[in-house]
């Protein structure tokens, strides 16, 4: 059997894209472990498919003054060390990052022990932590064509992310039962995050009036940000957060209103959703959201709104445009390139695995 050594950790977006690949790499017979660090976020969602889990010391790497800059930098070269070990006693036949800094001292591990690695960056420039790790890469998958030009020539290999296959077999009618919803009424659905986005969800609740005389909507609103002020409104759902029912919210929506996060943007694309993008500002992030979501637009995907610019009237009539020319912006994401995520990465490990 086969054994590949799958990293990334800090946030679900970094740990997502690596759960995707579980049945498949399962299928190709790859005996599967998993590398983060001690307690992370992606220790308790590995922990749940029964992957084994190994814990190793992380640091981050800021662009900031913090005083744990001084500290942090141990916690890497500790951590790279456990890895080395890591790896010497499982012997994997490859690796897969996808990113976060405790991937960085993985990948550089696999290196010095001679295992192939592949590497995948979400957004359309590369982040610091996969900057760190492309000189020890043997590949690195990408989401958005722009990305090729910027990574290593012969490395870079246009993917798209792996995508959680359940999100594609979602039931429309369920989530109108669930919702309490009518079929007779086109459904929006809001997606602010994972915590919740305050500027989106201030935005929709403020156009609640306009929205709902023409659809439904449904408002994932993030951890701790429902307002029971809205509850009982017609046409108005709110939930912190959905999991077991999220495809099936997805099927049922017309109309999606997202931020512009590379993981929740390539699962739009996958399942074919027009939608409003709403990034993340410059003044809050390094910026890949809104280039994300320039490349989503330019291709057509896509209307977006610059968080400065978010009024609602801006806000409604998106909408209403994106819905009423719905069939357009399908027809463009039918038209990627971007279809088999899961297959292209699996075939990709496969062949360094069998050729290590």
């Amino acid at each position: 059997m086969k054994r590949i050594v799958l990293t990334g950790g800090g946030t679900a977006g970094h740990v997502t894209p690596n759960i995707a690949l579980l049945p498949r790499l399962r299928e190709l017979d790859f005996d599967i472990q998993y590398i983060g660090s001690y307690d992370g976020i992606e220790k308790k969602l590995i922990e749940d498919f029964k992957i084994p889990y190994h814990g190793i010391s992380s640091g981050k790497f800021r662009r900031y003054f913090d005083l744990k800059n001084f500290t942090d930098p141990f916690r890497v070269i500790k951590g790279y060390r456990q890895a080395v070990k890591l790896m010497k006693e499982l012997q994997p036949d490859v690796v897969f990052s996808k990113g976060g800094f405790v991937s960085v001292p993985v990948v550089l591990a696999a290196k010095k022990c001679k295992i192939p690695a592949v590497i995948h960056e979400s957004d359309m420039t590369p982040g610091l932590a996969n900057k760190l790790c492309l000189s020890s890469a043997s590949k690195v998958c990408c989401n958005f064509p722009e990305t090729l030009d910027l990574l290593p020539e012969g490395k870079a290999i246009l993917t798209g992310s792996p995508i959680r296959s359940e999100l594609l077999s979602g039931n429309a009618l369920a989530a109108l039962d669930f919702c309490g919803f009518t079929a007779n009424k086109p459904v929006l659905l809001v997606i602010g995050g994972s915590t919740g986005s305050v500027i989106v969800n201030q935005s929709v609740r403020a156009a609640l009036p306009e929205l709902t005389k023409e659809f439904q909507v449904i408002h994932l609103c993030g951890k701790d940000k429902v307002d029971p002020a809205y509850n009982g409104i017609d046409g108005y759902v709110q939930y912190e957060y959905i999991k077991k029912e999220l495809a099936d919210l997805f099927a049922a929506a017309h109309v999606v209103i997202s931020r512009a996060g590379a993981n929740a943007i390539c699962e739009l694309l996958a399942l074919k959703k027009p939608n409003v993008l709403i990034p993340l500002s410059a003044k809050a992030s390094r910026g890949d959201q809104i280039l994300n979501a320039a490349s989503f637009e330019k291709q057509g995907f896509s209307v977006v709104i610059p968080e400065e610019d978010l009024t609602i009237e801006r806000l409604t009539d998106a909408v209403r445009e994106v819905y009423q020319n719905r069939q357009t912006y399908i027809d463009a994401m039918e038209k990627s390139q971007l279809s088999d995520s899961i297959g292209q990465i699996t075939s990709l490990l496969n062949e360094l695995a069998a050729g290590k």
